[in-house]
């Protein structure tokens, strides 16, 4: 039974941890051009790479754009801020003739201050819900289809975009136009700045892998990379690195190593030259003998014990012959007789003797050890050890 028990916990065990190495991880949410996922923007990047267009991924600072640049894609970067140098520099290079794409989040925590700043962006309505355009074997729960009031710029020739049914965005500076959206709700500005331009969209759904291939979100990308190099900003969706530790840190920690130094160096036991170990010397068997005579000597014989060895008697011969104690001594000597061969006159002579030396002023040593013999030749008998035998 315990082996069986034993092997059905193994195989439990077993059975649990190929269910937790099968699970998959859950997949990621970050727009990156290295994730696979739904979410994610790798489709797009390997499509227009395989395509020869050319695609790169910005890991540095938005502040420095390699030359050359036409257009710059930033997918809703949620790690790390935009800082307020960066909007300047990405004003500089719209202005100068580039094109900004815009991916904003549709989490209103998660929007970046300060293009939101720039841009004067704010979540517009929700976005109704229509499958317009999409084959009939096409499954996009979730989804909504866009349609391109206006088709200028990276939009021209387009006629319907397929994105998420999320909450749209709102540009409210004045030279924004919308491009794309539904009903009142807008998915798709364009905002002209200098020789340049800025697209805002309402999420990442344009660019992201479950999506890419709907309508015509694939055209409007290769729409900007004919344009030109193609940037997607990376450095944002990395975590800045922590500060390194400050000078006051390193000196308030060598500060405190320096004073527990202090403290056991002044507290600490101090040991002195190594002395000879000195030989310890045990007593012998014989001292420990003649201790224990010499105590036996001093010791008296306590007038309790002789009421015992009778008690002790009567207690076995209960336990061994079925002989009650409430009977009478004559009534247990007679049965004591029967049952295991001593006669009544011995053990009623052993009680009597017995109570003969309590009625003494004075018990000796003497005197308890022959009633003790004479009890434990009879417990001896009682127990079956040994066989009566007349003094």
């Amino acid at each position: 039974m315990r082996t069986a028990l034993l092997f059905g916990v193994l195989i439990a065990l077993a059975a649990a941890l190929g269910l937790a190495v099968q699970q998959a991880p859950p997949e990621s949410t970050v727009p990156s051009v290295d994730n696979p996922g739904p979410l994610g923007l790798r489709a797009l990047y390997l499509y227009l790479r395989e395509g020869g267009a050319p695609v790169e991924a910005h890991r540095d600072s938005l502040e420095a754009l390699p030359p050359g640049t036409r257009t710059l894609v930033i997918p809703a970067p949620e790690a790390r801020p935009v800082s307020d140098e960066e909007v300047a520099a990405l004003e500089h290079f719209v202005r100068g003739g580039g094109t900004l794409v815009l991916l904003t989040s549709h989490e209103k925590k998660q929007a970046q201050p300060a293009l939101a700043l720039w841009l004067e962006l704010e979540l517009g309505p929700l976005l109704p819900t229509r499958e317009r355009g999409l084959p009939q074997d096409t499954q996009d729960v979730g989804g909504t289809t866009l349609n391109v009031w206006l088709p200028a710029g990276a939009l021209y020739g387009l006629n319907g975009l397929r994105v998420s049914r999320d909450r749209g965005i709102t540009v409210g500076r004045a030279e924004a136009v919308p491009l794309a959206g539904l009903e009142n709700a807008v998915g798709l500005w364009r905002l002209g700045m200098g020789q340049g331009e800025v697209y805002v969209a309402a999420g990442t759904d344009l660019a992201e892998n479950r999506r890419l291939e709907l309508l015509d979100n694939l055209r409007f990308w290769e729409a900007l990379a004919t344009r030109g190099p193609l940037l997607f900003d990376e450095f944002h969706h990395a975590s800045a690195p922590p500060p390194p530790l400050s000078r006051g840190i390193w000196a308030f920690a060598l500060q405190c190593l320096a004073v527990g130094a202090l403290y056991a160096v002044s507290r600490g036991t101090r040991f002195g030259a190594p002395r000879p170990l000195q030989p310890v010397r045990h007593r012998s068997s014989r001292e420990y003998v003649a201790s224990m005579g010499w105590l036996a000597r001093r010791s008296r014989v306590e007038r309790e014990l002789l009421p015992e060895l009778a008690r002790n008697l009567r207690q076995l011969m209960q336990d061994r012959l079925g002989i009650p104690l409430a009977l009478s001594e004559e009534e247990a000597a007679r049965l004591l007789e029967q049952r295991c061969g001593i006669p009544a006159g011995h053990y009623l002579e052993a009680r009597e003797h017995l109570a003969r030396t309590l009625d003494q002023r004075a018990i000796t040593p003497r005197d308890y050890a022959r009633i003790a013999a004479q009890y434990a030749r009879l417990e001896a008998v009682v127990t079956g050890r040994a066989s009566f035998q007349p003094e």
